[in-house]
């Protein structure tokens, strides 16, 4: 068991005991002793080590407060996969939050990311551009940009607005690269 705080409630009432700890811990003893010195009803409560940075945290990388204490009110899960489309680090210490675990900022943006990435041509889709018909090789999801290869073999970054999906069949230069 790691303490993490306690916490005497307004009013003397009770005293509540945050603790962490790998499973669950039976502390009756130890209640029932604080209960007799303190003659206060005693709480003791596991909490998460989000719930954790929740408590202790004060900043976070960017300057700001920690998401977790200054308005989040939900902790929803965070995967690698959100990290991965927003093409962030894959450095676990980077990209993991004052808790250990994966920033909840990445979730943020995420939907915007899927959503954008919906809009855009697919990789290896045939698109017009005003280079002329080209290729989809890479997308830049944030900035909304495609880069592209065209019949010369040139590799040429264009506004996602700029390129239609193209309707006739590409010959050999653009569709084997």
């Amino acid at each position: 068991m790691q303490l993490v705080d306690v916490e005497h409630i307004f009013g003397g009432e009770r005293i509540v005991v945050y603790y962490l700890a790998d499973s669950r811990v039976d502390f009756r003893e130890l209640v029932r002793s604080l209960a007799a010195d303190f003659h206060t009803r005693i709480e003791m409560r596991q909490i998460g080590v989000r719930d954790e940075a929740k408590l202790l945290a004060d900043f976070g990388d960017c300057g700001k407060a920690v998401c977790c204490n200054s308005h989040l009110v939900q902790m929803l899960p965070v995967s690698m996969k959100m990290a991965k489309l927003q093409r962030a680090t894959l450095d676990p210490t980077k990209i993991s939050g004052r808790c250990g675990r994966l920033k909840c900022c990445l979730r943020y943006e995420y939907e915007a990311y899927e959503q954008t990435q919906k809009e855009l041509p697919p990789l290896g889709s045939a698109v017009d551009t005003p280079e002329g018909p080209a290729k989809v090789v890479g997308r830049e999801i944030l900035a909304e940009q495609l880069l592209v290869l065209t019949e010369d073999r040139r590799r040429v970054l264009v506004d996602a607005a700029d390129a239609s999906p193209t309707v006739r069949n590409l010959q050999s230069p653009i569709s084997n690269p």
